[in-house]
């Protein structure tokens, strides 16, 4: 890797961090290239971005951002996983190394708030942006839903009433 190529690969993983709303480091343990590849279309599929990075310059390119606090996580055979979504990445990657032990979880890092696997494992958990967006729609949506039925309900309470006398005097 030649001087250029180093300042492009600090240049993407600044920009990554910048836009990140969530990291996750990676220990790659001897995965092969087929389950690299299965690992990066789930991140891809998620909305996240997965790279393989040199840790010196994963170092280098987290410096004066948010993530900063998490450089020494990068020990080994290092993988980020990144999202904007905060949940995201930490999903894709937790749920690929239940299936696959050559991947493991060091860390990350939600903002300025480093976690540890644990951590990381706990967010995971969380429901994603969009789920929440659905949550709180439904809650904004079911007082107006309930409010609609309060106000037909004597209206259609009125109307059996005039069905069941309209029924009893034609029999």
């Amino acid at each position: 890797m030649d001087r250029s190529q180093k300042a492009e690969s600090v240049a993407f993983l600044t920009e990554v961090f910048n836009e990140a709303g969530a990291v996750v480091i990676t220990r790659n343990l001897g995965m092969t290239v087929a389950q690299s590849t299965a690992l990066r279309i789930k991140v891809r599929e998620a909305g996240a971005s997965f790279k393989v990075a040199k840790n010196s310059l994963a170092k280098i390119a987290a410096k004066g951002t948010a993530y900063e606090g998490m450089i020494d996580l990068f020990t080994g055979p290092t993988g980020i996983a990144a999202s904007a979504d905060p949940v995201a990445a930490a999903k894709v990657v937790v749920d690929f190394a239940k299936t696959n032990d050559k991947l493991e979880i060091v860390g990350g890092a939600m903002g300025s708030v480093v976690l540890n696997a644990d951590g990381i494992k706990a967010l995971a958990t969380m429901p994603s942006l969009d789920e929440m967006r659905a949550k709180l729609i439904g809650l904004i949506q079911a007082p107006a839903t309930k409010i609609a039925q309060l106000t037909t309900a004597p209206a259609a309470k009125l109307a059996r009433v005039f069905a069941a006398y309209a029924e009893k005097d034609a029999a």
